[in-house]
């Protein structure tokens, strides 16, 4: 047997809590790009270099060489980690090195992890 959602007994409505809430949405536009931001994390590949970032930073061919995947399939999926925010880059000489965007990123992964550990 499949499990049901409890729901109420009887309808009713607390409308200090509907206002409460309404006041504190954001507005349709923000809750679209936090959508799209979840959907690049929807991604086992761009989550697997995003776990290689939050360990250390490194260019193209080390994670292509860590993860047993051509340059071309990590410079895509990089692309669009980069085009979301969640990684930057630094040149150093003809290397470039990708690393997480920021402390935001790295706590999205550490806290992804802490749950499903749980």
């Amino acid at each position: 047997m499949q499990d049901r959602i409890e729901c109420c007994e009887e309808h009713c409505v607390h409308p200090e809590i509907l206002e409460h809430v309404k006041l504190e949405m954001p507005n349709e536009e923000a809750l679209y790009d936090l959508a799209e931001l979840f959907k690049v994390f929807g991604d086992t590949t761009r989550i697997r270099i995003l776990y290689v970032l939050f360990e250390s930073e490194m260019c193209v061919c080390d994670i292509a060489e860590l993860l047993n995947m051509s340059q071309s399939a990590i410079s895509h999926q990089l692309r669009v980690l980069k085009q979301a925010k969640l990684v930057g880059n630094r040149r150093e000489g003809k290397t470039i090195y990708y690393f997480l965007a920021d402390d935001h990123v790295r706590t999205i992964i550490g806290q992804g992890m802490e749950h499903i550990e749980e």
